[in-house]
């Protein structure tokens, strides 16, 4: 593997860390379109800082993408404080319009520029290793490398630093407020540190793939596990899986890079969304025809119950006249007794059913619901 090849796999693992972090709190508070939001509405800091500096390289277009970035946030929340709108239609309102007045300025008064929409759009993370950071004499690796482990480093800081803050304000902002750790402020402070993520990703990915690698990874992991501090680590983890098999594909395929990244981190989500242990379809149908048979099950054990305290045990515990009795067709009724029977709720003596011990205080406990 060549220098670059290796370059590019550590910027790549870095902007996914750097996303799928703050991503998880994104998720957790429902508001996961604000990352399509900032991704987008920066474009319009970026040409407007252009427009004052002249130069692609000064830092004040970073500055002025953050600041349009919080300016999307605080729009939103404007629209959502008035009442009339809610939250998706609030940010689905606000970043087309940023989004669109920066295309409209790019195109029409900065065409001759290199900020062309595709790169904005998609990023190049290749071309990322050319760009070197130089200092005293010495290369120290690609510049993008520092600028995005220095904006991972900071996501780290301020999740470990505030992490009781951001649980508190993400599942009981109501709380939170009653013990006076300010909401508002902590997300205002949370979706700056989104944008200056959104801002480090957005040359290397573009702004449509950092949705991608802020959602993908942390809506994979909220299916895997249902605690917090786990779900950082599998987000992180995911993210880093989807950058360096999407690298790999990429080379495979002869195509984006990002792309490919963004396509694994979709792929990495419904592998989790048909497998995970608890909340994956496969998992959830397992349990649902496992429910439904032990429905099934109990409700034949309160049938000989019923049967026993009557005293008709005699005609209501036959197995061949058991669907009669319970008004199932055949195929239900063997199912139902053949769960009843693993279940040792039931013991079967030749043509005639009976509770076991465990069956009859399952069928009473059924009833003393009812």
């Amino acid at each position: 593997m060549s220098p670059h090849q290796i370059d590019v796999l550590v910027l790549a693992s870095l902007v996914s860390l750097a996303c799928a972090l703050p991503g998880v709190f994104l998720v957790l508070r429902k508001v996961a379109l604000m990352s399509d939001a900032i991704s987008h509405a920066i474009l319009f800091g970026i040409v407007i800082a252009f427009f004052v500096v002249k130069n692609l390289n000064s830092p004040l277009l970073v500055f002025g993408a953050a600041i349009t970035g919080v300016l999307t946030v605080v729009l939103t929340e404007l629209l959502i404080n008035s009442g009339k709108l809610k939250k998706d239609a609030a940010i689905g309102l606000v970043f087309p319009l940023l989004f669109s007045l920066g295309v409209i300025l790019l195109t029409r008064y900065a065409g001759d520029v290199h900020l062309d929409t595709q790169c904005v759009l998609f990023g190049e993370i290749a071309f990322a290793p050319f760009s070197r950071l130089i200092a005293g004499g010495r290369d120290w690796g690609p510049l993008a490398t520092w600028v995005i482990a220095g904006v991972l480093v900071m996501n780290i800081v301020f999740i470990a630093a505030f992490y009781k803050e951001l649980k508190l304000t993400t599942f009981d902002p109501g709380l939170a407020a009653a013990l006076g750790f300010y909401p508002a402020v902590i997300n205002y402070i949370f979706m700056t540190l989104i944008s200056v993520t959104a801002v480090g990703a957005f040359e290397l990915v573009g702004s449509i793939l950092v949705v991608a690698l802020m959602i993908a990874p942390p809506a994979a992991a909220y299916l895997l596990t249902d605690r917090l501090g786990h779900m950082l680590f599998v987000s992180a983890g995911m993210g880093v899986l989807s950058a360096i098999s999407g690298y790999f594909m990429a080379q495979w395929l002869d195509a984006s890079i990002a792309g490919s990244m963004a396509t694994m981190s979709g792929v990495l989500f419904f592998l989790a969304f048909i497998f995970a242990p608890e909340r994956g379809i496969v998992a959830r149908s397992v349990v649902r025809k496992y429910e439904k048979w032990n429905f099934a099950s109990e409700t034949l054990a309160v049938h000989l119950l019923q049967a026993e305290q009557a005293h008709a045990e005699e005609s209501e515990s036959v197995v061949k006249h058991m669907n009669e009795h319970m008004l199932w067709n055949d195929e239900y009724t063997s199912e139902a007794i053949a769960q009843g029977l693993k279940d040792g709720l039931l013991k079967r003596d030749g043509n005639r059913l009976s509770l076991t011990k465990l069956g009859r205080e399952k069928a009473k406990n059924s009833l003393s619901r009812d």
